[in-house]
Order: structure tokens, then C-alpha cells, then sequence
């Protein structure tokens, strides 16, 4: 077996050798022919060609789709940078857009600013949200609008869509206002059209409830509520929202004012109103700021009688 592994091997390379030295021959005269500028090698040629390329049309397939198969990879490359880029833009263009609608609404929210109607007896003052300073505990905002505004404690204050809350503590440049929604907020309103008077009562949710209704059958949700004017604190016919009623049945009021971008407040100067002269007095009532030595000062005189 070895010997016979050992001729065919010794076969094997003189034949490719001879058959590398056909090719190289044929070549060559291809090569010879192709180059020879004579009429009748011309004439060779084209017959050659004419007889031999239509044969050759399969051999071509393949070329011809390796051929279109790197345009379409480099033209989907294209496609794929141009995708790149308008995303890039479609990004930009978001970004402008969300940039527009901020300004739309707060131009839209000036305007309502500069729009509403109110008495006319009223004048404004319009300040700017510098800050929220509220906490779960308590809803409040800071003006920078203050004393040296005319600001006075007890003013109510407005979005242009409706009542947000009253100025409870002035500083030289700023105020705070405590909102609608804060647990010490108690505004007597009326629901219209029944005339119901009412309480809205400030819970720290965004839609405080109403108490101390008159007659709740003569309410449905989407009745407006508005200021009743009662207590001369607020001037009467402020637009507080709408009536709303919670998975639980309770009556609740779904608040005009926009109270997730609250940037600029309208101040109604009422000078017809008490005037209340105490920082806060509002949120604090007059009989929790007595002194309480004054409660026992009659047991002493009554003693000192007796005695």
C-alpha cells in the first residue's frame, strides 16, 4: 500500500505541472491575440466573442447580483446615516416643541391674566411664583410682590382661570399665599345655579371637598362654584372650579386654577374688605393668639370680691 501511495504521488506532480504550464500557455496566446492589431486577428476575435460570450450569460448572473447586492449594502448605508441624522433632528425638533408649548401656554396664561373680568371696583397687582413653599403639611407659594406693592393680608389671589388662594403674611418685597388646598383654607362659596352656600375646605389634595352644604340633593357635578363674598374677606363671584364627585360620593370641587404651573398670580386689591392688621390672622384664630392669663383674671377679681 505504501508503494502504491508513493507512484501516484510521483504521477500527480509532474501532471501539474504540465497543466500549469497549459494554462500559462493559453494565456499567453489569449494574451498574443488579444494585442495583435491585424485585420483578420480582429476578425478572429469578434467571431470568438460572438460565439463564445452568449454562452457565457450564466456566469454573469452571479457577477451582476454581487454587483447590485454592494450598491444596495452601500445604499442602505446611506439610508441608514440619513435615519441617523433626522433623528437627530426629530430630537431637536422635540425639544423646540416643547420649548414653543411652554411659551404658548404661558403666554396663553397672561393673556387670561390681562382678560379676565372682574369688578371693576378692583384693581391688581401681578407678581411672580418665586418659590413653593409648601410641604404635606401645608400648601403655600411666595410672591415677590409685597408691602411695598400695597399688599395687604387677606387679598385673594388668581391664575387666569381661577381663585388660587389669599396673601396670609406680607414682607417688604415678598408675600406668601396660602392655597385653596391647604387644611387651614375655609372659602364660603355659592354653587350655581341652585345658589347652595357652602364651605370649600382645603384637605392638601387638588380637589378639596365641600362641607356644610345646604341642600346636597339640589348639587350636580359640574355646577360652578364661585366666592359667596360672606366674611368680607374675598369679593363675591370669584370662579373657584367645578363641583365633583369622588369615588366615594363626597362633593368636591375640581379647581379652575392651573395649580401645576402656577407662575404669575394676580393680586385683587379690595380695599372694601375688613382690613386685617395681624400677620396670619387669617390662619390662626384671634381667640388662639388671647392671652391666657386673661381667662383667669375674672376669677381673681370675683376672689378679690369675695375676699
Amino acid at each position: 500500500m505504501a508503494k502504491d501511495r508513493a507512484q501516484s504521488e510521483d504521477f500527480t506532480a509532474p501532471l501539474k505541472r504540465l497543466l500549469l504550464g497549459l494554462v500559462l500557455l493559453c494565456l499567453f496566446a489569449i494574451f498574443l491575440v488579444w494585442r495583435i492589431d491585424s485585420p483578420r486577428v480582429e476578425r478572429f476575435r469578434l467571431a470568438v466573442i460572438d460565439r463564445v460570450v452568449p454562452n457565457f450569460d450564466w456566469a454573469m448572473v452571479p457577477v451582476t447580483g454581487t454587483i447590485n447586492l454592494v450598491r444596495d449594502f452601500q445604499s442602505y448605508q446611506r439610508i441608514y446615516q440619513q435615519n441617523q441624522e433626522l433623528r437627530r433632528e426629530l430630537q431637536q425638533m422635540k425639544s423646540w416643541k416643547e420649548a414653543a408649548l411652554q411659551l404658548e401656554q404661558e403666554n396663553a396664561r397672561l393673556l387670561d391674566l390681562n382678560s379676565v373680568r372682574l369688578d371693576p371696583r378692583l384693581t391688581h397687582v401681578t407678581g411672580v411664583v418665586m418659590a413653593d413653599s409648601g410641604s404635606p403639611f401645608r400648601q403655600s407659594v411666595l410672591l415677590n410682590v409685597g408691602r411695598r406693592d400695597g399688599l395687604l393680608d387677606g387679598w385673594a389671589t388668581m391664575d387666569g382661570l381661577g381663585l388660587v388662594g389669599r396673601i396670609s403674611g406680607v414682607g417688604e418685597n415678598a408675600s406668601r399665599v396660602i392655597l385653596l388646598t391647604d387644611t387651614t383654607s375655609r372659602i364660603p362659596a355659592v354653587i350655581q345655579p341652585s345658589g347652595q352656600n357652602a364651605l370649600v375646605v382645603g384637605d392638601n389634595t387638588r380637589s378639596p371637598p365641600i362641607d356644610f352644604l345646604e341642600n346636597p340633593d339640589l348639587v350636580r357635578p359640574g355646577d360652578r362654584v364661585v366666592s359667596s363674598g360672606d366674611g368680607g374677606v374675598f369679593p363675591a363671584g370669584l370662579v373657584i372650579g367645578q363641583v365633583a364627585k369622588d369615588p366615594g360620593g363626597r362633593l368636591r370641587v375640581r379647581l379652575s386654577a392651573d395649580y401645576e404651573r402656577l407662575e404669575f398670580l394676580r393680586v385683587l386689591r379690595n380695599y372694601g374688605a375688613e382690613r386685617i392688621e395681624d400677620t396670619g390672622k387669617l390662619i390662626r384664630p384671634e381667640e388662639a393668639l388671647s392671652n391666657p392669663e386673661t381667662s383667669t383674671e375674672p376669677e381673681q377679681t370675683s376672689e378679690a370680691s369675695d375676699g
